[in-house]
């Protein structure tokens, strides 16, 4: 028979989104019960980029976490973008213009999961007021009154509590069965991964690098530098695509290293570890993510770029967002829907728009002749790539890639100075 505590909140999945929740909670002197089915450090399949939001937030926590990070495992420092399109026109794009290369200020980081979920992990159990449960897998929730009643799977624990973040990932029973979140292969991703060593030809300030080839288009096949010479690779399309194609995704990663394309820059590497696959639940679909005493947190609430499959930014904030709300939760005594609906509102605000530009620029690059065109005007005239890095701290200016006059002021202003593109965005 299960004992039964009472916690005022319990959050399943200890990965990014969920850890992110459980210290926003903590740095607001708010208790609550962190569950995961897993012990760490363990693998978790993914591209490992961080993007410039997980600093960014977990610096307003303490600016010290950054610094134990880069202490503890040493990631990559990672300064900007090579974007290389169907015409295959190299475009580099620095995430700031005229940076200086400072890797205890990098705008983004490339780190493994297995390192970057275990130091969120240690950062937990630095906090006294987080009650970590590991290698404890859920077997079932209730809905009560006053909120969920969680019990493990072997019966032995049961917790009460009044709000119940899901972040237990692309996978979540919670997420489909309580909250009506079907999986849309329109709207979802499948992908391959796989780590390699020895890869030569990578931009000397670690920037990512995105492939699109015209075969495997929607998606894009990624070279991510890691510590000690290692690589992530990947390649990632959309679910439906890769059905109607018929495209084995491991037999296509093998191909493209082999291809003349690529041949010579993995020539002396070697693959370190075997090729795993994943799902990819995109946030290029509007949902509801929350209800009566739940939120849905990261994977669990589809909230990955369709663009760029990024999703652990956005993990991170939407368990900032899920925490910030459940300390007014408390405040007020209210967990129902109606006040819950602030979470959506706030995640509208902060990421929703973001998620469907990008799926208008992922609509955008499945034409072939557009995307070359319009890179094309980038490749030719530096002053355009100095407008583009702006995008990285620019949402405004995001915003006007998928409008097409902006592309004719630039593709105008190409051979001289870009007058009209500032009095663009600003509108």
């Amino acid at each position: 028979m299960s004992t039964l505590q009472e916690t005022p909140i319990v959050i399943i999945g200890a990965g990014p989104g969920g850890a992110a929740t459980a210290l926003r909670l903590s740095y607001l002197d708010i208790p609550c019960v962190l569950i995961d089915k897993a012990t760490f450090p363990r693998d978790k399949i993914c591209g490992d980029a961080l993007s410039g939001k997980v600093p960014t937030l977990l610096n307003r926590l303490d600016p010290a976490i950054m610094e134990r990070f880069r202490q503890r495992f040493t990631p990559i420092d990672v300064w900007g973008i090579r974007f290389i399109p169907p015409s295959k026109k190299l475009i580099e794009l620095p995430f700031k213009v005229g940076y200086e290369r400072i890797p205890d200020a990098a705008p983004g980081y490339v780190s493994k999961r297995m390192d970057f979920d275990a130091f969120l992990i240690e950062e937990v159990q630095r906090r006294d007021n987080i009650d970590l449960r590991l290698n404890t897998e859920i077997g079932s929730w209730q809905k009560t009154e006053d909120g969920y009643t969680v019990t493990t799977k072997d019966k032995s624990e049961s917790w009460s509590c009044r709000l119940l973040v899901d972040a237990s990932g692309a996978h979540s029973r919670f997420s489909r069965k309580e909250a009506g979140q079907e999986i849309d292969h329109d709207h979802y991703a499948a992908a391959v991964r796989a780590y390699w060593k020895g890869i030569t030809g990578f931009h000397k300030d670690n920037f990512i690098e995105l492939h699109f080839l015209e075969k495997y288009n929607p998606g894009y096949f990624w070279i991510f530098p890691l510590p000690n010479g290692e690589a992530n690779i990947g390649l990632g399309m959309r679910s439906d695509i890769v059905k109607k194609k018929k495209i084995n995704l491991r037999e296509a990663l093998d191909e493209i290293v082999t291809s003349d394309e690529f041949k010579e820059r993995f020539k002396d590497a070697e693959q370190i570890d075997p090729t795993m696959g994943y799902g990819l639940p995109l946030g290029s679909k509007d949902r509801v993510l929350s209800g009566d005493n739940y939120l849905l947190v990261g994977d669990a609430g589809h909230l990955i770029d369709p663009l760029t499959g990024e999703g652990i930014g956005n993990a991170t904030y939407s368990g900032f967002i899920a925490a910030e709300l459940a300390e007014k939760c408390l405040a007020e005594n209210r967990f129902d829907a109606v006040f819950l609906k602030d979470y959506d509102v706030r995640i509208e605000r902060v990421l929703r728009t973001e998620l469907r530009l990008s799926y208008r620029m992922q609509q955008i690059m499945q034409i072939k002749w557009l995307t070359n065109f319009l890179t094309g005007i980038v490749a030719a005239n530096p002053k355009v790539i100095e407008v583009l890095c702006r995008m990285y701290t620019d949402f405004e200016l995001r915003k006007q890639l998928v409008k097409p006059m902006f592309w004719w002021k630039l593709f105008r202003a190409k051979s001289g100075k870009l007058p009209a593109v500032d009095s663009t965005v600003s509108k």
